[in-house]
């Protein structure tokens, strides 16, 4: 579909006229008229000179004023041609990923299949990847959250985007300590306006609370009001890591029960294969909103070069004094 963006930009088109009507006249020497000023004009002039060519009378002269006016005006009012994409909808679940990157998540109790020993927060990336690369039609987000919480990603079916922010997250970004009850709050306040029976927050940490000004358990007590599902994910060991950090698995299995959740030890990398499983046995998928995306392809380009080839032609072949 043909348009102009700026429409109203055609009450310019009268303006040389009422400039000619109501402007005091004088008449106008050739050396007074207004010139291209180029550093090559001169050797332009010089190539012309050799031909043959007729002058401009004064009503052309004119005419080609007019058209590079008019030129002008359209391209200032740029027009383009809009073409619309309407993204089909999709169902899917309302997943908020809150992951811990307080210090704690610096222990190394966790091996890989090669039995290679790796980081707590590794680990969460680790298992991660897969699981937010699967879920097609989700709208997933991201919470990081240390001595505050902040969100990282808001709830979006861009997978590839959320992962990377994940990915590239690290320890101490968000501070050392740990607000799991301001995490669970702050996605509370993104899920709340979803859809009822897919608001879904999964919160990966090792269960230690030692910040922020919200407790995890009345935050859960919130969430419960909105009908938000806490799926909590005990990262660690039972025994504790190199440094000493056991996993404490009490407030998040707290958490899980208030929200009707479910509390899932993460003691290896396979753990949120069985969350998964088990949100597909108890919620419904909700329909996203359906999106327009509107594609501009401006079109000023030609109206402006339309009045750049009548200008040139003004002092290409302009006049010495009117000629009819």
């Amino acid at each position: 579909m043909f348009t102009f963006q700026w429409p109203w930009l055609a009450v310019l088109l009268p303006l040389p006229l009422l400039v000619w009507r109501f402007w005091p006249h004088k008449k106008l020497q050739s050396n007074d008229l207004p010139q291209l000023r180029l550093p090559t004009t001169k050797y332009v002039q010089q190539a012309f000179s050799q031909l043959d060519t007729p002058k401009l009378s004064q009503r052309w002269r004119w005419r080609f004023l007019a058209l590079c006016w008019l030129g002008l005006i359209i391209a200032l009012m740029y027009p383009q041609w809009l073409d619309k994409h309407i993204e089909i909808s999709q169902t899917g679940y309302d997943l908020m990923l809150a992951v811990d990157l307080s210090g704690s998540m610096k222990a190394a109790d966790f091996f890989t299949s090669n039995r290679q020993q790796i980081q707590r927060i590794d680990a969460v990336k680790l298992v991660l990847e897969p699981f937010i690369e699967s879920r097609f039609g989700d709208r997933i987000g991201l919470i990081l959250f240390a001595d505050q919480a902040y969100l990282q990603a808001p709830l979006t079916l861009d997978n590839a985007a959320v992962n990377s922010l994940l990915q590239k997250s690290i320890l101490g970004m968000a501070g050392r300590e740990t607000a799991i009850g301001d995490a669970i709050g702050l996605a509370v306040k993104k899920l709340r306006q979803r859809p009822e029976g897919s608001r879904i927050l999964i919160l990966l940490t090792d269960g230690d609370n030692n910040a922020g000004t919200l407790d995890p358990l009345k935050a859960a007590q919130l969430a419960k009001q909105y009908d938000i599902r806490i799926y909590t994910i005990g990262v660690g060991s039972r025994g504790g890591g190199m440094f000493g950090r056991r996993l404490n698995e009490k407030p998040l299995k707290q958490i899980a029960k208030i929200t009707d959740g479910s509390y899932f030890p993460a003691t290896d990398l396979y753990a949120l294969a069985n969350v998964y499983g088990h949100i597909d046995k108890t919620l419904t998928k909700t329909e996203a909103e359906s999106r327009t995306y509107i594609q501009r392809t401006p079109l000023y380009q030609w109206p402006l070069g339309i009045a750049m080839i009548a200008l040139l032609m003004l002092q290409i072949l302009r006049i010495v004094g009117p000629r009819d």
